[in-house]
C-alpha cells in the first residue's frame, strides 16, 4: 500500500520559484519594519498551555494544538477521556498568535528591554482550522508591537510603518479602517446591554456590512437587545467622524484620536476610513483598532489594536501595548516574482563531457560578480530544461562550448527568446 505523500490538511510545499517570492517579500518587511525602529525578536513555537488557555486569546484558543505529555500510557488517555479532562493530558501547546508570546516575552526581559519598546516578530503560526481559501493550519504572522507608549503616538507609528511597507511591497490602492472598542463598549452601554451579551453583541455588529442594519438589528433583537435607534446612531458615527461636538450622544467615551483630521494631518499619504461598525474578533483589544482592507478584496489584509491588559495578567503591572499584524498569506498571492533577480539569475547550459573544473570556475566567476548561478546539463528538450529555469525565477541563460574559456566569453541571453 503507497503511503501518502501529501502535507497535512491545511498545511503546504512551496516550490523554489512561490519560496523565492515568499523570502523576497519577508526581505522587504523587515527591512521596512526595521527602518522605522523597530528590532526584531524570537519567541519558541511552544507556550505553557496554561496560559495559550487564559482567556486572553478569544475563539483562537479553541483551536490551540496541544502537546501531550511525555510518557502518558493509553490507561492515562483513557481515564482523562473517561473524567472528559483531556485538558490533563497536555502542558505545552503551539502558538496560536504571537501576541500571547510577545507578553510572556516582554514580561520575562522586562529589565533588559527600553522603557519603550519597538518590536518585530516573524514566524509561523499554527491553529486547527478547517482548512479552507484563505485558512490555513500553519501560516506566517508579521508583527510589529510598541510597548510602553500610552498616547496615540504608538498607533501613529504602528499605522506609518504598515502603510510605509504596503508601499514598499508593490501593493496600492490600500487603506486602513479604523475604530476604538470604547465606543463600541459606550454604544451597548447606551442600549443597556448585560455585560454576558457584549461578546455576542459586537459579533453581531461586525457582521454589518454584510447583513446590513435591518439584519444586525434583527440578531441583535434575537439576543434580547432592544436597538431602535441603531441605523441613526451608526449614520452619525460614520458621517461625523470622531469629533461629533455638542451633538455627541453622552455614552460616547473620549478616545485616543478625538479628531479623525488631526490624524489624516499626522498620517500624510495614508488612506484613512472611520469605520463604527469594525470590531474585530480578539478579545484583548481595549482601545484603538485598525484593519487593511482593498476595494478588490472582500477579506482584510492585516488588523491589530490596542491591548493595555495583556502584560499585566503575566506581570501583574498593567503596561500599555499596541500592535499591527500584517495578513502575510493574503498579501503574498497578490505578488508577483521579482524582475530584476531574475535578471540577476544565469543558468549556465554544458555539454555533457564538459570539464567540471571549468564549469566550476565559470560559475565562480559570475557567483563573485554578484550573480545567482546554476549548472544545467543540455538535454534532447531544451525548452523544457529553460522553461523549467524559469519557472525557479532564473531571467537569463548562457551554452558553454567548448570555446568558452572566461565568463567574458558567455553570451547571455534572456530566457523566453
Amino acid at each position: 500500500m503507497a503511503i501518502a505523500v501529501t502535507p497535512p490538511r491545511g498545511m503546504r510545499d512551496f516550490l523554489p520559484a512561490d519560496k523565492a517570492v515568499r523570502e523576497r517579500s519577508l526581505g522587504i518587511i523587515r527591512g521596512s519594519f526595521r527602518a522605522h525602529g523597530f528590532d526584531e525578536i524570537e519567541t519558541p513555537v511552544m507556550e505553557d498551555a496554561a496560559r495559550l488557555h487564559s482567556g486572553l486569546g478569544g475563539d483562537n484558543e479553541k483551536i490551540a494544538f496541544a502537546v501531550l505529555k511525555r510518557g502518558l500510557s493509553p490507561a492515562d488517555v483513557a481515564a482523562a477521556a473517561e473524567q472528559n479532562d483531556l485538558a490533563s493530558l497536555a502542558d505545552l501547546g503551539l502558538r496560536f498568535d504571537l501576541t500571547v508570546p510577545l507578553a510572556r516575552f516582554y514580561a520575562t526581559h522586562r529589565a533588559a528591554l527600553p522603557t519603550v519598546f519597538r518590536s518585530i516578530q516573524i514566524a509561523p503560526v499554527w491553529r486547527a482550522e478547517r482548512p479552507q481559501k484563505g485558512r490555513y493550519r500553519q501560516f506566517m504572522q508579521c508583527d510589529i508591537d510598541i510597548i510602553g507608549e500610552a498616547g496615540p503616538l504608538a498607533e501613529i507609528e504602528l499605522i506609518t510603518a504598515t502603510a510605509a511597507t504596503l508601499e514598499k511591497l508593490g501593493l496600492t490602492g490600500c487603506s486602513i479602517r479604523i475604530n476604538d472598542r470604547r465606543i463600541l463598549f459606550g454604544l451597548l452601554a447606551h442600549w443597556k446591554v448585560a455585560a454576558e451579551l457584549t461578546d455576542p453583541a459586537l459579533i453581531v455588529i461586525d457582521k454589518l456590512d454584510k447583513i446590513g442594519v435591518d439584519g444586525v438589528d434583527a440578531e441583535l433583537r434575537a439576543l434580547g437587545i432592544d436597538a431602535p435607534d441603531l441605523a441613526t446612531l451608526l449614520t452619525e458615527l460614520g458621517t461625523g467622524g470622531w469629533a461629533l461636538g455638542a451633538g455627541a450622544p453622552d455614552w460616547l467615551d473620549q478616545t485616543a484620536f478625538a479628531d479623525l483630521e488631526a490624524l489624516r494631518a499626522a498620517l500624510p499619504g495614508v488612506d484613512l476610513e472611520f469605520d463604527p461598525t469594525l470590531v474585530r474578533g480578539m478579545g484583548y483589544y481595549t482601545g484603538t483598532i485598525f484593519e487593511i482592507s482593498h476595494p478588490s478584496l472582500g477579506y482584510s489584509l492585516g488588523g491589530g489594536g490596542r491591548y493595555d491588559g495583556m502584560i499585566g495578567r503575566f506581570l501583574g503591572t498593567d503596561v500599555p501595548a499596541c500592535g499591527f499584524s500584517i495578513g502575510f498569506e493574503r498579501i503574498v498571492d497578490l505578488l508577483q516574482a521579482d524582475a530584476e533577480s531574475a535578471l540577476n539569475a544565469v543558468v549556465l547550459v554544458h555539454e555533457k563531457d564538459a570539464d567540471p573544473a571549468s564549469l566550476v570556475a565559470l560559475k565562480r566567476d559570475l557567483v563573485a560578480a554578484g550573480l545567482r548561478v546554476r549548472l544545467e546539463r543540455r538535454t534532447k528538450n531544451l525548452k523544457a530544461l529553460l522553461d523549467r529555469a524559469g519557472e525557479a525565477g532564473y531571467g537569463r541563460f548562457a551554452f558553454v562550448t567548448a570555446d568558452t574559456a572566461t565568463s567574458d566569453d558567455l553570451d547571455l541571453k534572456p530566457l523566453g527568446v
